[in-house]
């Protein structure tokens, strides 16, 4: 039997350390934003300025990635956003806050897209499935314990996380230049074309499939609701409409990542065992549920179930969607379109979804904005209702 390589390890290890500093300053983000005396747009702009230059350097990291390699290219990225993160801590105006959040989002596409690149490149072929679960059950527990840690530095001011997310990047940086070994050039069953290289899918050739027409829809909602929505609505719902501490916006996520942890422990194996629609379609159908009535409620312990509601659903669908990617991809996805196009709909999600709920939010509420959300989630549902199954057995 074989065991994954010591430098997936480190990459997996990374990723906590990551998720945990994400995590960290989640809650203090849009309320350290909120001082400045902002409306919620302008609070939700922060969350997608950093998204939307994860969006426009994409493309551009995927040719550095090419031509320098996934290993400087991940190291580059977590230095960056390092710095960019410390420069948050001290920012004197908005402006400022929202120009160094920005910049952190180049870094943020640099060592994500590095990260899925080595994954691809570490993992054995018939240990892929097994690694992608670690590579999202890594980010959960640092999703999950960094809110709590930030709601607890937040006492001590809202610029402390932003200092201590700081630290860990270096500590992870240092970490993967010491620990990780060389890179193998690519996958030893990568089918390869006539002029020796990794053949690929393009986009345009994927978007004949059903199944990941489904997938970027759901990558989509999964970015509007889970990486935008939520980190910039839920704080300042749960402080202003429901007149409670900061800390408590931090309890609040932490319930959201850890009904993501207690699905993503099954959904990997039920995804497996039953096929991808079979998961996809309860954990969309769960998210929504737990997001269109949030902003209506005036109940903290409600809307601390909605929350771990929507956690849950999330933890089913997203995993069970990434699956589905490599189905639809197989062992073409290195440097492809179609894979480069996956990534960009999160982001592009979490690009437009803070700014037009938080458009909502500013204008009707935070009822409607959470509605807005639930409707692009079920708009997936809808999709992966009409998709083909992409799970194919050989028995």
């Amino acid at each position: 039997m074989k065991h994954l390589p010591r430098g997936l390890w480190v990459l997996l290890a990374a990723n906590v350390v990551i998720a945990l500093g994400f995590g960290l300053i989640a809650p203090a983000l849009p309320i350290f934003a909120d001082t400045f005396g902002v409306t919620e747009l302008a609070v939700s702009a922060v969350i997608s300025a950093f998204a939307l230059m994860r969006l426009l350097f994409a493309p551009t990291t995927g040719r550095l990635v090419t031509r320098l390699g996934e290993r400087r290219i991940y190291l580059t990225g977590l230095v960056i956003v390092a710095v960019s993160t410390l420069a948050c801590g001290f920012a004197g105006t908005y402006w400022q806050l929202l120009i160094f959040r920005a910049a952190g989002g180049i870094g943020s596409t640099m060592f994500s897209l590095s990260a899925m690149a080595l994954l691809i490149r570490l993992a054995p072929p018939q240990l892929r499935g097994q690694a992608s679960s670690y590579f999202s059950a890594g980010f959960l527990i640092g999703g999950l314990t960094g809110p709590l840690l930030g709601a607890a530095l937040v006492g001590y001011g809202l610029r402390l996380p932003f200092v201590v997310y700081a630290i860990a990047l270096v500590i992870a940086t240092i970490g993967v230049a010491v620990l990780m070994p060389p890179v193998p050039a690519h996958p030893d069953d990568a089918p390869v074309d006539p002029g020796g290289a990794v053949a690929t899918l393009t986009f345009r050739a994927a978007l004949t499939d059903s199944a990941y027409r489904a997938i970027l829809a759901a990558n989509f909602a999964q970015g509007w609701a889970s990486m935008g929505v939520r980190i910039a609505l839920v704080p300042l719902f749960i402080t202003q409409s429901l007149g409670r501490s900061d800390a408590w916006a931090g309890i609040v996520l932490a319930c959201y990542a850890a009904g993501n942890v207690v699905a993503i422990l099954i959904a990997g194996r039920l995804a497996d065992h039953y096929g991808r629609r079979p998961v996809l379609l309860p954990g969309l159908a769960i998210a929504a549920g737990g997001t269109l009535f949030l902003g209506f409620t005036d109940n903290l312990v409600v809307a601390l179930a909605l929350t771990a509601i929507a956690g849950i659903g999330s933890g089913l669908f997203a995993p069970a969607d990434q699956a589905a990617l490599g189905d639809v991809l197989g062992n073409r996805q290195r440097g492809g379109s179609a894979l480069a196009a996956y990534g960009m709909s999160s982001d592009l999600g979490a690009v437009l979804g803070p700014l037009a709920a938080g458009a909502v939010a500013t204008a009707f509420g935070f009822g409607p904005a959470f509605l807005l959300t639930g409707i692009v989630l079920s708009i997936a549902l809808v999709m992966w209702i009409s998709a083909r199954e992409t799970l194919t057995r050989s028995d």
